[in-house]
């Protein structure tokens, strides 16, 4: 029988040569090798980052940081590289999801799923 590793693993693999992560990868780069798109989408990821980190710290996020915030992802919305992006960032997300449920499936099987009632 194979490791259960070795099966991650190759998860991986089949991940990395998927349809969703080889178009979020062209995306990427493409935003990447433009300039005006690259510093757009940096800005974007910092001020996603720096509000995920007042969050865990507890800290109060202020109105002012949430409209500059909403700003941000207006303006990359209205991109169209960094919205393509964001779309194939979507994709492999959803495809993830779905495997994380795949492979949590025997614990859910296990411990029963709190918002079903059980049979």
């Amino acid at each position: 029988m194979a490791n259960i590793y070795d099966h991650a693993y190759d998860l991986e693999k089949a991940i990395r040569n998927s349809e969703e992560f080889t178009g979020l990868k062209e995306a990427y780069e493409a935003v990447m090798n433009e300039e005006s798109a690259k510093k757009m989408f940096e800005d974007f990821r910092q001020t996603q980052i720096t509000l995920q980190q007042k969050q865990m710290q507890g800290e109060e996020i202020s109105e002012e940081e949430v409209e500059q915030a909403r700003q941000v992802v207006e303006l990359v919305q209205q991109h169209p590289q960094i919205s393509k992006l964001m779309e194939e960032e979507q994709r492999l997300n959803t495809v993830i999801n779905d495997v994380s449920k795949i492979i949590t499936k025997p614990l859910e099987e296990l411990y029963g799923n709190p918002e079903e009632p059980q049979q």
